[in-house]
């Protein structure tokens, strides 16, 4: 692998992570129409490559997350102190957000025995090119929904669920995580800042748990370690892009425009569900 082909992998895994668009259905489609290398033929660097985009969510959303492991420790105290459960009358807003976010994690559990299957999509290019309409036409339609009010203090349990559930669907190629899980938390009538905010702090335990398990099967791999420069190039450019993606996800979503890249995604889609068809047709 070059330092180019990193950079480039890195690139796509940081901004379509997060963007709407779908990382592995745009990493799958340049593998098999222009021949570039693939992330998924090293597990190693694909391990990487999430941890960047993690770390871009760790700086971008830090204050939240330290916040959000503060209520955690205490949430523990309080499960061994009688006398803190006492004081606590009510769950404080991340108290509530926590429960959200490993409530909306339980619906990838339904996911595990299926994930050959899945993964077996990977190759698909037909497949890709539908769910990626279809994610276009998600966004268009959340783009008009009207506008939510709520935040970490009224969303329900259910609302995190079936968010959760969103999550759980966008794991086959094609189909945007972020687009899939921040549509759904906008039907759920979410405040558009707090959609956001919750559709990435969600995919946290998300990453993470798919790391851990390919970090034990990246090492029965084997690492190139003639390639360190280039893994921790790829590395840096998808944590850096993955921030500024963050960033551009907000200000649209904000702004009532998320649903502009539903445009991107029915060209690309429709692209290659041609292109699938004339040559492998």
């Amino acid at each position: 692998m070059s330092i180019l082909s990193s950079i480039f992998l890195g690139l796509v895994q940081g901004v379509a992570e997060f963007l709407p668009i779908s990382s592995s259905g745009h990493l799958s489609l340049f593998q098999h129409f222009f021949g570039m290398a693939s992330a998924d033929g090293n597990l190693f660097f694909n391990v990487l490559l999430h941890l960047g985009t993690l770390i871009a969510i760790f700086v971008y959303y830090w204050k939240d997350i330290l916040g959000l492991l503060k209520e955690l420790v205490h949430l523990i105290q309080c499960v061994f102190s009688s006398q803190k459960r006492k004081e606590m009358k009510r769950l404080p807003p991340d108290g509530r957000m926590i429960l959200m976010i490993i409530i909306a994690t339980l619906p990838l559990f339904v996911i595990l025995p299926i994930k050959s299957k899945v993964e077996g999509l990977y190759g698909n290019t037909v497949f890709i090119g539908v769910a990626l309409l279809l994610t276009g036409f998600l966004l268009f339609w959340s783009d008009r929904m009207a506008k939510g009010k709520k935040t970490a203090k009224s969303a329900t349990m259910l609302d995190a669920l079936l968010v959760g559930v969103g999550q759980a669907i966008a794991v086959v190629p094609g189909l945007s995580r972020s687009g899939t899980t921040i549509s759904a938390g906008l039907m759920r009538g979410f405040s558009r800042k707090f959609a956001v905010r919750f559709s990435f702090l969600m995919s946290i335990p998300a990453v993470l748990g798919a790391n851990i398990l390919s970090i034990a099967e990246a090492v029965q791999e084997g690492i190139d370690t003639s390639l360190l420069p280039a893994y921790l190039i790829g590395t840096a450019v998808a944590a850096v892009s993955g921030y500024f993606a963050i960033g551009l996800v907000n200000l649209l979503t904000n702004k009532g425009k998320f649903g502009n890249f539903a445009y991107y995604c029915w060209g690309i889609g429709a692209a290659a569900v041609v292109a699938s068809l004339i040559f492998h047709g």
